[in-house]
């Protein structure tokens, strides 16, 4: 055989070969795909399918693990790597809890319910307040509640309180200090960098703009922010210390004497707290099974109490109110969480596009016959707060209810989207108002020329180019953008007055950037009522006219299905993180810290907040 003969062979074998590795890849990848797949489907179905009993006599378990949210927006592939490596999410619903616990007040199958708090990660006053409320109602249908953890933090503690008895570890403690707004101020570190940052705002008390104009707090924010952080403690020591049968100067006392206190008690932090009486009882967490187990049984397989744990028990109750509900009328409940910014949401962040996409959707339907507007924000971009109030009104004009519901956070942007509804919920310790924009403008000429990098050029007008960061800017611009600024609050203002009904004249002194508590905010024509979200719910229901018969409907934005979760992990050649993390779990999350990632752009305006306080 001649070399001619050859050449057409070993062509026709690579082809083959080709075709062969090709054939080959494509199944290891899809096997994967669905191996992986049907990993996620079983973890999404535990139990195969069977649907969980609930039998007499059992303790509903609530141990939250995770942040306490009003809605669940985790990144799609980052739950679907905890869910492989068994962490699971690191989000629980609040109204999962409530709804839980309201459901089993009334169900003879539920003997006790059992708080277990050493899992929750961030929690806002508010929200501990909505479970402590659903608590009270367990507690009013003559059903006892105990709360168990190694330790309490100052919010779980305000939880705790509600239970019939407390216990905690020997070897833990409850940790309370009371309120504070304490932030980092980088005037110098700015000057030192000569970055040249221009603050455009209106109202002394905005400031969110502070912190880099500033090394120290202004003697304005001090003033608000102490009445509101007081308004906040106040209600804090009311409610535990009449909970606990004390005085609020029992709580005053534990705080303030317990260097003192902890020190006569040999540095016992449990028995410090047991001689306050902030706790009944000091126990392991093993004694604490078999003392709840005297009541419920124990559960041989799992050397615990009997118990149902509560994302269990709400899969039953669901499906059996589903059943008594498939007439009822519909109120569609949209969360509006995080900072507000331009566009899409993303996990922490809320989109003006895809918020008012949602309440469009809400209008839209005629089986929806009211709305609940549930808004835990700090606000963020004046156009995406303008976008979410825009279809508020819109859906009141289509002649149907809207009601907020506030969380633990509703300032600023977060009001300016609550400020045409029908009617305004809150909690007495809900942080909102914050009336008031500011623009934020940095310049990078300065360091850019210690680097020997200038700017130079030519344009046709006054205001071409003007807004580059790496050229001053000028006195035309800088009054360009405060009129804008101006022109924004002045829209806010009197967007507020005619929302809320008031004289324009008396809306300004109150506004001016100046952050009020929920008790405040109520006295001074801002809010309308205190309760939680259940009961705007039941507001809105009221105002349709279907109080009797209603269902409650959350519309959240569809996320990416889970294999294409995956197949974008493997676009971004994060396979080989995925299998590490299937045979061999990562410890924490990383913590990354993005203060500004909701500023969008050089001319934007915002409606933003920076009023949280310490300890969360």
């Amino acid at each position: 055989m001649n070399s001619t003969d050859v050449s057409p062979l070993r062509k026709l074998f690579r082809g083959i070969w080709s075709v062969t590795l090709f054939i080959y890849r494509s199944l290891l990848v899809l096997s994967l795909v669905v191996t992986v797949g049907a990993i996620w489907f079983a973890l999404q179905h535990r139990g195969g399918g069977m649907p969980v009993q609930v039998e007499d006599n059992v303790a509903l378990a609530i141990n939250p693990v995770g942040d306490l949210v009003d809605t669940l927006d985790q990144d799609p592939s980052q739950l679907f790597i905890d869910e492989l490596s068994g962490e699971g999410p690191s989000q629980v619903r609040v109204r999962d809890l409530t709804e839980a616990l309201e459901a089993a007040a009334k169900d003879p199958r539920i003997a006790l319910a059992v708080l277990r708090l050493d899992k929750i990660g961030a929690i806002g006053t508010a929200q501990a307040e909505e479970i402590a409320a659903a608590v009270k109602t367990f507690r009013a249908a003559g059903k006892k509640v105990q709360a168990w953890a190694p330790y309490y933090g100052q919010t779980e503690y305000l939880l705790a309180a509600h239970a019939d008895q407390i216990s905690v570890d020997p070897f833990g403690a409850v940790l309370v200090e009371g309120y504070a707004a304490y932030g980092n101020y980088i005037k110098d570190a700015l000057d030192k960098l000569g970055v040249q940052m221009h603050v455009f705002r209106v109202g002394e008390y905005k400031s969110a703009v502070e912190p880099f104009l500033r090394n120290d707090m202004s003697a304005e924010a001090k003033q608000a922010n102490l009445e509101w952080l007081t308004d906040l403690w106040s209600e804090y020591t009311r409610t535990v210390s009449a909970q606990r049968k004390l005085l609020p100067a029992d709580i005053e006392r534990y705080v303030a004497e317990a260097p003192e206190g902890l020190k006569q008690a040999g540095g016992d932090g449990a028995l410090y707290a047991k001689n306050a009486r902030l706790v009944d009882l000091t126990e392991t967490l093993e004694q604490f099974r078999e003392r709840v187990g005297k009541t419920v049984g124990m559960d041989e397989d799992s050397d615990s109490f009997r118990q149902v744990h509560y994302s269990e028990y709400l899969d039953v109750t669901r499906r059996e109110r589903e059943l008594s509900q498939a007439d009822a009328a519909t109120v569609s409940m949209v969360v509006v969480q995080g900072e507000i910014v331009d566009g899409e949401s993303e996990p922490g962040l809320a989109g003006g596009d895809t918020v008012s996409d949602l309440l469009r959707e809400a209008r839209d339907d005629d089986e929806v016959r009211a709305v609940v507007l549930r808004v835990d924000s700090p606000g963020g971009s004046v156009f995406a707060s303008e976008q979410i109030r825009r279809e508020v009104e819109a859906i009141r004009k289509a002649g149907k209810p809207v009601v907020v519901s506030m969380s633990t956070l509703a300032a600023s942007g977060g009001y300016w989207i609550s400020m045409d509804a029908d009617e305004i919920w809150a909690h007495e310790t809900t942080l909102t108002g914050s009336i008031g924009i500011f623009g934020l403008l940095p310049t990078l000429e300065k360091p850019l020329q210690k680097l020997g990098i200038h700017t130079d050029g030519v344009g046709t007008t006054p205001l071409a180019g003007a807004f580059r960061l790496d050229r001053p800017l000028s006195p035309q611009v800088q009054s360009l953008v405060q009129s804008e600024i101006e022109h924004g609050y002045r829209r806010f203002i009197e967007g507020v007055a005619r929302g809320r009904k008031l004289p324009l004249e008396k809306v300004d002194p109150i506004a001016r950037g100046r952050v009020w508590s929920g008790q405040d905010a109520k006295a001074i024509g801002l809010v309308d009522h205190f309760g939680g979200l259940d009961q705007a719910i039941l507001a809105a229901a009221k105002r349709a006219g279907i109080e009797s018969n209603y269902k409650v409907e959350e519309i959240t934005p569809e996320f990416e299905p889970p294999i294409q979760a995956l197949l974008r992990l493997f676009g971004q050649g994060q396979l080989h993180s995925l299998l590490s993390k299937i045979s061999e779990p990562l410890p924490a999350l990383q913590q990354a810290l993005h203060s500004l990632r909701w500023v969008r752009g050089p001319r934007a305006a915002y409606a933003h907040c920076f009023c949280k306080t310490t300890p969360n």
